[in-house]
Parts: structure tokens; C-alpha cells; sequence
């Protein structure tokens, strides 16, 4: 490695997406080298150089560079698309198993921009639009773009496979890095309460590494993806699944660990179970309730950034304070921007009891 290799700047991966678009607004971001792997939770991001208003782990040389591929702009400029045109096309997209999904709205000639993505991913036959989220079990609304138009996939992370329908049911790529981390802390045999837990985004992981898992889940259409996952990833002994509401099922014997990976588990909660502006926590003081002594919970929520850390803690302490249980903080970790100012973040604390 000498002074004359290109830097780049060493991120932890949930920070990637936020540090790439800050190192841009900096102006040292260089596009023209691809973004690789710093070892199992970190990204070695490419820059012109050292960055003066971006968080970073470090700046390193880089002595084998990898050129980076021809982008979904670039093949769309040497077919003639202009740059007023250019400027309506997704710049990020998901690929999950054989789908494709992106942001679609205000870009011309849809087909062609989709087209173009199955070109660059191979293995992928079907581009779907993303058009938003809606109803009580937080249903997606996609439309085919391009390609063959079938929702349903398996999808593979870190060697646990999810089968879903992408029409149905919802899948984060942001939350890839806290999937794997879930199947990471745990240990072998440890009894682990997964309060919603959709198709098995962490119970699956968890299971994989010998976690007991007592899996809920009240969608009827995530249920039974979770339930076929487990049987595809050889897990079914090690995943008790209950399709319910979290609050109505009774955990008989306390558990090591809970995970609540809903954003609005931490909100105030109506009488008819609705976030509201009210000042029950049914989610987290029965989240609590189920812990052993010194076991731990890792609570997911979407907090404004004016808020962060006060709101989040604030309201695991208050949980507590109420359950008769005391709080140690052991981690606060930004997942992915959830909207503008608003961030999905995760706590993980150690809960003991009161005296």
C-alpha cells in the first residue's frame, strides 16, 4: 500500500446509506469505485479525499480499487435519455430474491428504467413500483414495472432464506444488518420472545443459531410465511408460533431476551390498540413483563432526530419505572432513515428488577 492508493472511509453498514449522502453533500464521495466490505459490520466507502464534516471510523488507503460497474444511468445515457430525464430516475433500489423494487414516481418511460434494471441484475425477472404502505397490518401497494410480474420470491441473507409475496407483506432491505446482528447475540438454547414477528425477519436468524423462540404474529398472510419459513430453513423445532395479538399471549415461562421490531411497539396506545397520544404502553410494559432478571430487550422505534436519544430512552425508563424493573443501557444503534427527519433506531438494554 503506498500514498498514492485511493482513500476510503471505513462506516459501520446501518450508517452506510446516511454517510454515502453526507459524503456526497461534501463533495469527496468518488463514484467512479465501487463500495466493498470492511469485514463483517463495516463498509469501505470511496472517497477523493479526507472528509471534514462526515462521522467516520477511519480513513485507509485502498491498494486494489475495484472500478465501479456501469450504473442504471450511465446505460440510459448511451441509450439517449437526457439529463432533465436522468433526473427522474431511481437512484436506489432493492433487490430481493428475483424482485426488484423502487420508487417509480415522477420517472418517464417506466418500462425502459425497468428494463434496464433487469439488464444490470441478472438473476432478477420482475420490477415492481413501490406506491406505499397502508392498513392495520401495514400492507404494501406495488404494481409490476417490468419483467414477468411475480410477487412471490425467496429471498436469501447471511444463509437464512425468506419465501414472501412482496404484493402482501413487507420486507426492509435497510434492517439486513440487525437481521444478521439478531442471529449474532444470541446464544444456543437461549428463550427468546419475538413480539412481531412477521414472516420471521428475526425470529428465523435467531432460530438458526439455536435460539427457543416464541415467535407472534397477528397477519394472517406474514403467519403463514413465517410458519413455511421455518420449515425452509430446518427450524420448526426451534420456533413456537402464535398467530395473535403479542399482548393476549401468555409467556408462562420468563424469557432471556425480547424483540420488539415494530416502529410503533414504543408509541402510546389507545384503548382499541391505536397509537395515540395517550400514556399507556401496553407493547412495552408486556415486553418487560416477560423478561427473566438481567435479561434483555431490544426495542425498535421511528424517532425524530430533534429527539434522539431523549424520546427512546425516555420511554424504556418510563416502562420500568411502571413494570418495577430497572434499565441498563447496553446499546443505541440508527438502523436506516425511516423518513425525512425521522430515524429508525434500536435500543438494547439489560432489564433487572426493581430492589
Amino acid at each position: 500500500m503506498t500514498e498514492a492508493d485511493p482513500l476510503v472511509a471505513i462506516v459501520a453498514k446501518p450508517e452506510g446509506e446516511r454517510a454515502i449522502a453526507s459524503l456526497r453533500a461534501e463533495g469527496v464521495y468518488d463514484d467512479s469505485r465501487s463500495v466493498r466490505e470492511a469485514g463483517d459490520e463495516a463498509l469501505a466507502l470511496p472517497v477523493t479525499e479526507r472528509p471534514t464534516e462526515t462521522d467516520v471510523r477511519a480513513i485507509r488507503r485502498q491498494s486494489d480499487p475495484e472500478p465501479r460497474s456501469p450504473g442504471l444511468l450511465d446505460l440510459l445515457r448511451d441509450r439517449g435519455w437526457s439529463e432533465d430525464e436522468l433526473a427522474g430516475v431511481p437512484r436506489s433500489w432493492a433487490v430481493i430474491g428475483s424482485v426488484i423494487l423502487a420508487d417509480f414516481e415522477g420517472c418517464p418511460r417506466e418500462s425502459e428504467v425497468g428494463d434496464a434494471l433487469l439488464e444490470l441484475h441478472g438473476g432478477a425477472d420482475t420490477v415492481l413500483a413501490r406506491e406505499g404502505i397502508s392498513g392495520e397490518h401495514r400492507e404494501p401497494s406495488v404494481r409490476t414495472v417490468a419483467g414477468a410480474g411475480d410477487t412471490e420470491t425467496i429471498h436469501t441473507e447471511h444463509g437464512t432464506r425468506y419465501a414472501l409475496d412482496l404484493a402482501e407483506v413487507m420486507f426492509s432491505p435497510g434492517n439486513k444488518a440487525e437481521r444478521a446482528r439478531m442471529g449474532d447475540v444470541v446464544t444456543e438454547d437461549e428463550r427468546v420472545l419475538d413480539m412481531f414477528a412477521g414472516i420471521g425477519y428475526f425470529t428465523l436468524p435467531m432460530a438458526r443459531a439455536g435460539a427457543h423462540v416464541t415467535a407472534i404474529e397477528r397477519n394472517p398472510t406474514a403467519f403463514r410465511y413465517l410458519l413455511e419459513n421455518s420449515v425452509l430453513n430446518g427450524v420448526e423445532e426451534k420456533i413456537e408460533a402464535y398467530r395473535a395479538d403479542c399482548r393476549d399471549v401468555e409467556i408462562e415461562e420468563e424469557v432471556d431476551r425480547v424483540v420488539m421490531g415494530y416502529y410503533d411497539a414504543a408509541e402510546p396506545r389507545s384503548d382499541d390498540g391505536r397509537a395515540s397520544s395517550g400514556t399507556s404502553y401496553e407493547y412495552l410494559d408486556h415486553a418487560l413483563g416477560a423478561l427473566t432478571d438481567g435479561g434483555i430487550v431490544h426495542v425498535h422505534e421511528a424517532t425524530p432526530e430533534a429527539l434522539l436519544w431523549d424520546r427512546p430512552v425516555s420511554r424504556l425508563e418510563d416502562a420500568a419505572e411502571r413494570t418495577g424493573r430497572e434499565v441498563e443501557l447496553l446499546d443505541r444503534r440508527r438502523v436506516k432513515g425511516y423518513s425525512e427527519g425521522v430515524v429508525h433506531v434500536v435500543l438494547d438494554a439489560r432489564i433487572g428488577r426493581s430492589g
